[in-house]
């Protein structure tokens, strides 16, 4: 079974989730944007070892601390989409712009599409491409666990920012309707930032999304 612990980092609380499968340990770290040393101490408290970096997109909160983890560690970087690779590429940007610590710079190990599956240990995720926040942003299913790491696509009665470079309002609202609804109302989703929800809680009651 997959289990995860969100760890909110940086100065931005983003919810960085360290996910692993129960039986072998194995863990991923998705959205590692900061305090790698405890997100380290996380994985270690629980007996687990971290094999690999998922990202769900290149924004520096998210993807920041990715390129020193995966140096130190010797993990692969899984994901994003290719549509982030402009993001990705910013970075060093981004680093100043926000006053983040300058971010290493990466290339993913491999990049992701929709209908993607990613494995840690004897656990199997399904990826979807959510874009609208950022145009190579995906989002993470377990099926068995009912929970979906949605990034910055769909928030506790909100949604994603559209007015950055990339981003587009319809094209996110198709998303969260056509590729997140789907999974069920009973699927509980980890946002970015902020508290969980379940994918029926803000299908009724979303200001944005609500009654789609």
């Amino acid at each position: 079974m997959l289990r995860y612990e969100t760890l909110p980092v940086t100065a931005f609380q983003q919810n960085c989730s360290l996910v692993w499968c129960d039986e072998t340990k194995e863990a991923a770290v998705i959205d590692p944007g900061g305090e790698l040393d405890r997100i380290r101490a996380a994985a270690r408290s629980r007996g687990l070892t971290i094999k690999a970096i998922w990202l769900t997109h290149a924004h520096i909160d998210h993807a920041g601390g990715t390129g020193q983890l995966a140096r130190e560690d010797g993990l692969p970087i899984v994901g994003p989409h290719p549509g982030d690779q402009f993001w990705i590429d910013g970075l060093p940007q981004q680093s100043v712009h926000f006053g983040f610590p300058q971010a290493e710079m990466f290339t993913p190990n491999r990049w992701l599409a929709d209908g993607d599956t990613v494995s840690i240990g004897n656990s199997t995720v399904q990826v979807r491409h959510c874009p609208g926040h950022t145009p190579g942003h995906v989002v993470f299913f377990s099926k068995e666990a009912q929970r979906c790491f949605v990034g910055d696509v769909l928030f506790a009665g909100s949604i994603g920012r559209t007015d950055f470079p990339g981003g587009n309002y319809d094209t996110l609202i198709s998303s969260i309707t056509q590729r997140l609804w789907p999974m069920g109302d009973d699927t509980v989703f980890i946002p970015g930032h902020g508290p969980e929800s379940t994918f029926g809680r803000e299908r009724r009651s979303n200001p944005y999304v609500g009654g789609t």
